[in-house]
């Protein structure tokens, strides 16, 4: 039957003839989703239409008209859907031949069955009250003609569009806040096991909020992908509405499976994984625009006083602050910096996140887009430096999520990850469980981001936070099918084969430290035993206990409890001990290079330090090749003071270090006796791509030595003129002393954020202490500093156990001061 025909019936045979020919709509599987909504609005707007000819005549009423407001307006009928109508006259005729009116429309519509929201007012009125409440006059933002006057309707239209406009600067940050409030209550839809279609977060209600926004002239959503989630919600709330035969926006489980087959899909995983994808597209596009109206707000609200200042009509350029190489701080948001090129810069898109997670500002639309849409492709394995700054991303806390959701809206984290795609969005039906498969994984790294002050390897512990349910996407046990991949992409990522085995050993054995202790008798030895043979050193031990607990409080609220922790902490205590009871002899220190013997014998010959200073390279597009890093080798007699003077002076000259090596070798002098030269391997980076000229790092080490350089001066002028940005808030460092350390010395193990000068502050402390550092190993993952140093006495001889730990206290004091 066309649409004509329908329309026709509905005109001659009043209601029933209407019902008739909507329940053969509603019927007609040929035709669902848009085109339906669109036959179905046009079916009962000619039914209305007949209805308001007949009343008017009845009723003697000119100058009226019906309008369709909110989802009616737009053309959104659901099967049940409420029909939204106000009856708009302009005040001429007298009060009880309006009344006569709408009783004669109201009284149909509800002998039907149908819900009815319904109003009459002049324009002068619905002015008045959409003014004085926010809801209606977004209702009159979608208002459509049905039938009566149009100029009336247009009138009213325009002056609500114009009001609306005008008093965006107070009623947007009011819907912001309805909308906010509404989450809060409802949740996001793209997470909940039976969400609500219209008034979760990310949901129906929202994209209609985008409307308004985009009504104002204020800003305007992103607009890919938008509209065809929004075809996706309504087409779920469709079927919805057919299956259960009520007018119901709550997607729930005993209906799921009905619903996926209404629309053709496989099942309720199928339908649920739309849902969610069309959720977060709709929750991405609303983070964007409200960023986006509270800047334009705020930069309304400054302006005025910028010019005022200025003293003139001058536009205030937006102050721009480097946050790290080709990536900039502007209005709140990481953008590129200007002389950006991520057409030759594969790792600016890890570089921009991970700048933008640690100061815990948003990344903008615009970049992540010129990111996805220029970058070319990480090689394989990625450089060392893409590797880091996927850690430090990792590694940032709660503002990891937000910029992880920016790079995952473009394709950016699949096109890193392939694997990625496969738990996208994929729901898990364990109620235990509160995030869809990839965001309990960025949530585990999140919660292990508060974790790796426990353990040596931080960055290990992050990725396989990030992977352990990499495996959820195939069929099989997903530890087993997880393990696979995780070595895969370990591999990819450049880790080496020993830390990709210690990885892999993670994914695959997630669990088995909570099933092992909440299963198994843990005194019973072969229990104990069983996993120390799995698990195989006690680093590996330290970094699946670590993951245990972030795989918990990662999945919800029921899946860890104080108890359970004790559980845990009591197997992984009986294992240590096990594993420690095979611990490996001690290793033999590696020998000198040749070019550090050099160096060593040059520095015993001249009595001064001596640098080589090698930048690391690769090619790239221009006739040039493009440092991406730098490895500095200094030479020096033992003394007092050398680490704090070489950190101070890397700090100074903006080199971030990612590695370092310090030790000491005795070498033959002139007159046969052997004396002591300090051998220091760096390797770091150009914290602002350029690198320093090594005599300026040589004549700045050789003053820092003497005393006429005053670096803690230094680091503080320049933490003055340019302060760090509060961004996220990092786990509290941790020091202690390191068990079954060496015989010749005591180790000290530092973990804290990584900051400029840490290294020297540490070392000056260490100084003060009368202590000296035999040798010192620093490692910087990511965000996290990990810096182990073997100390003695002022007599070459290992601390006392109490004078250690004093030690040690100390310096955690000084670091957390």
């Amino acid at each position: 039957m066309t649409s004509l025909e329908t329309t026709t019936e509905a005109e001659d045979s009043g209601p029933s003839g209407y019902a008739a020919a909507r329940l053969r709509l509603l019927n007609e599987k040929g035709r669902s989703g848009p085109p339906r909504r669109a036959a179905l609005a046009k079916l009962t707007d000619d039914w209305l239409s007949a209805l308001f000819a007949t009343a008017t005549l009845e009723a003697g009423v000119r100058g009226a008209a019906l309008v369709a407001v909110g989802g009616y307006g737009r053309g959104e009928l659901s099967p049940r859907s409420d029909l939204d109508l106000l009856l708009l006259h302009d005040g001429g005729a007298d009060a009880g031949a309006i009344a006569t009116l709408a009783d004669r429309i109201w009284y149909p519509v509800w002998d039907l069955g149908l819900a009815l929201d319904h109003s009459v007012r002049t324009p002068g009125e619905a002015r008045k009250v959409a003014g004085d409440d926010l809801k209606v006059q977004l209702g009159l933002l979608d208002a459509r003609p049905v039938a009566g006057d149009l100029g009336l309707v247009a009138g009213l239209r325009t002056t609500v569009l114009a009001d609306w406009r005008n008093q965006a600067p107070k009623r947007l940050p009011e819907l912001d806040e309805l909308c906010r409030e509404r989450a809060e209550r409802q949740g996001e839809l793209q997470f909940l096991l039976e969400p609500d279609l219209k008034e979760a977060r990310g949901g129906l209600r929202d994209a209609t909020a985008l409307r308004a926004v985009a009504a104002s002239w204020l800003a305007d959503a992103p607009r890919e992908g938008l509209a065809e989630a929004r075809r996706i919600l309504l087409d779920a709330r469709d079927a919805l509405h057919l299956v259960t035969g009520r007018a119901t926006d709550r997607l729930a489980l005993q209906e799921q499976d009905q619903v996926a087959t209404e629309l053709g899909l496989l099942d309720a995983d199928a339908l649920l994984r739309q849902v969610y994808e069309a959720a977060r597209t709709v929750s991405y596009a609303t983070d964007v625009t409200w960023r986006e109206v509270h800047r334009v707000l705020r930069a309304r609200s400054v302006r005025p006083r910028l010019r005022a200042m200025l003293g003139g009509g001058r536009t205030p350029q937006p102050e721009r602050s480097p946050l790290a190489e080709g990536v900039v701080e502007q209005d709140g948001e990481v953008v590129l910096a200007r002389a950006a090129k991520p057409e030759r810069d594969p790792v600016l898109p890890l570089r921009a996140a991970a700048a933008a997670a640690q100061s815990g500002l948003p990344i903008s639309l615009h970049a992540v887009r010129r990111l996805a849409a220029t970058t070319r492709p990480l090689p394989v394995p990625w450089p060392a430096e893409a590797r880091e700054e996927l850690v430090t991303l990792l590694g940032a806390g709660e503002s990891t999520v937000g910029v992880w959701e920016a790079l995952e809206a473009e394709g950016l984290i699949t096109r890193l990850l392939p694997d990625w795609e496969r738990v996208r969005c994929r729901p898990q039906r364990n109620p235990v469980h509160t995030w869809t498969v990839d965001r309990h994984l960025v949530e585990a790294a999140v919660k292990a981001s508060s974790l790796t002050r426990r353990v040596g390897r931080p960055d290990l512990l992050l990725i396989a936070a990030l992977l352990h349910d990499i495996g959820k996407g195939w069929p099989g046990d997903h530890s087993v099918a997880g393990e696979t991949i995780a070595k895969d992409v370990a591999a990819r990522i450049g880790f080496d084969r020993a830390d990709v085995a210690v990885i892999a050993t993670l994914v695959r054995h997630h669990l088995l430290l909570i099933e092992t202790a909440t299963r198994r008798d843990l005194d019973d030895p072969a229990t104990v035993a069983s996993v120390a043979a799995i698990v195989g050193s006690a680093g590996t031990l330290e970094l699946l206990h670590a993951l245990t607990e972030a795989d918990a409080l990662a999945t919800g609220p029921a899946a860890w409890s104080s108890w359970r922790g004790s559980l845990v902490a009591d197997l992984v205590k009986r294992v240590a001990a096990v594993l420690a009871g095979d611990a490996p002899a001690e290793p033999e220190p590696a020998a000198p290079s040749a070019e550090q013997e050099r160096l060593a014998i040059e520095a015993l010959r001249t009595g001064e330090p001596v640098l080589a200073l090698h930048a690391q390279a690769e090619p790239s597009a221009g006739d040039e090749p493009e440092p991406v890093g730098v490895e500095l080798l200094i030479a020096l007699p033992d003394q007092p003071g050398v680490l704090p003077a070489a950190a101070g002076v890397l700090a100074l000259h903006r080199l971030t270090v990612r590695a370092a090596d310090l030790r000491s070798i005795e070498l033959p002098s002139e007159l046969g006796e052997p004396s002591g030269v300090l051998l220091l391997s760096w390797r770091g980076g150009a914290e602002y791509g350029s690198l320093p000229q090594a005599a300026r790092l040589r004549a700045d080490l050789v003053r820092a030595l003497d005393g006429s350089l005053d670096i803690p001066a230094r680091l503080a002028e320049r933490e003055a003129a340019y302060p760090r940005r509060r961004g996220v808030k990092a786990p509290p460092p941790r020091v202690t002393v390191a068990p079954a350390g060496s015989r010749l010395a005591t180790g000290i193990e530092v973990r804290a954020q990584d900051a400029p000068g840490l290294l020297h502050r540490i070392g000056r402390a260490l100084d003060e202490s009368a202590l000296r550092v035999r040798s010192a190993h620093v490692s910087t993952l990511g965000a996290n500093a990990v810096d182990a140093f073997y100390v003695t006495g002022a007599e070459g001889a290992p601390l006392p156990p109490e004078q250690a730990s004093q030690t040690a206290r100390a310096l955690e004091a000084m670091l957390r001061a």
